[in-house]
């Protein structure tokens, strides 16, 4: 099955599914691992390993070719991120075959002003709605799966309000779009809000520690009726955490023995990358 079939299937369900945000084929399959049933490949992550901010300056092709490596790592479905469409619908709808070819189940488009920036960010501007509408139609108009969801974003309610934003996203989700998503609530009550006037759609929200909207409990975002939570960057965090500890001892005092209590084993490394799978494969097709 397709993992956009298998997408699809999860999100009929209206079942709350937590996504953590992966950035890489070995972040997603520690993901698998941990039991998600869904992967999110965060685009501001994609950016970030490559040691840039997420401000729009990774193109298309550095992404898919990340998004490959994450689909062929893992059995579940990977959400994607399409930030702007890269340009005009041309642009948007030339990226869309590199993203289909990547496997991906689905990926969310908003509508920021390009170059974009992280949406928890200070000082976004945002393109008229009917710009987004278009592409949407576009793409929906050029997809060749029919199973591949589409996911709207709005950025508008940090410059317009919750009032604007939410009739931005009705006017997406006539577009064609599967799945509704306002980037930054900062409050619970623009999160009801939200809740009631697009209680017709399937929604995600977008949700990690320092940001601008309220961290919430699964059972609150089930009553709340969002279908996916991403957690784009606590792994990735973490990870940059932990990777500053080791880097600091090493400097320090030559080896990392204080904190190997923090670190996998090195046969927790491999089972994590599957290599015995590698190994017989190899040892099958020997000479």
């Amino acid at each position: 099955m397709r993992g956009s079939t298998k997408l699809r299937e999860m999100l009929a369900t209206g079942k709350t599914f937590l996504v953590p945000g992966a950035y890489d084929g070995i972040s997603a399959r520690i993901v698998q691992a941990a039991g998600a049933e869904i992967v999110y490949a965060t685009g501001g992550g994609i950016a970030r390993s490559t040691g840039i901010p997420d401000m729009g300056m990774i193109n298309p092709v550095q992404v898919t070719e990340r998004l490959t490596q994450m689909v062929d790592a893992v059995e579940i479905p990977v959400i994607g991120d399409f930030d702007t469409g890269y340009g005009n619908v041309l642009n948007a709808l030339h990226a869309l075959k590199d993203f289909e070819r990547s496997g991906i189940a689905g990926f969310h488009i908003e509508d920021q002003t390009f170059p974009k920036r992280c949406g928890h960010m200070e000082n976004k501007t945002v393109v008229p709605a009917s710009e987004l509408v278009t592409k949407i139609r576009a793409i929906k108009d050029n997809q060749k799966d029919p199973d591949l969801v589409v996911i709207a974003r709005t950025d508008s309610l940090a410059i317009e309000g919750v009032d604007a934003a939410i009739e931005r996203m009705h006017k997406y989700m006539e577009a064609g779009a599967d799945v509704a998503f306002i980037e930054a609530p900062t409050s619970l009550e623009e999160m009801e809000k939200i809740s009631k006037e697009l209680a017709d759609y399937p929604k995600l929200y977008n949700m990690f520690w320092s940001g601008k909207s309220p961290v919430l409990e699964k059972s609150e975002l089930e009553r709340l009726g969002f279908n996916l939570m991403i957690a784009p960057g606590d792994l990735q965090r973490a990870a940059m955490h932990t990777m500053r500890l080791m880097a600091d001892e090493i400097l320090r005092v030559g080896h990392t023995e204080k904190y190997m209590d923090m670190m996998a084993s090195f046969q927790d490394r491999e089972e994590a990358v599957n290599s015995d799978h590698f190994m017989k494969l190899d040892a099958k097709y020997a000479d």
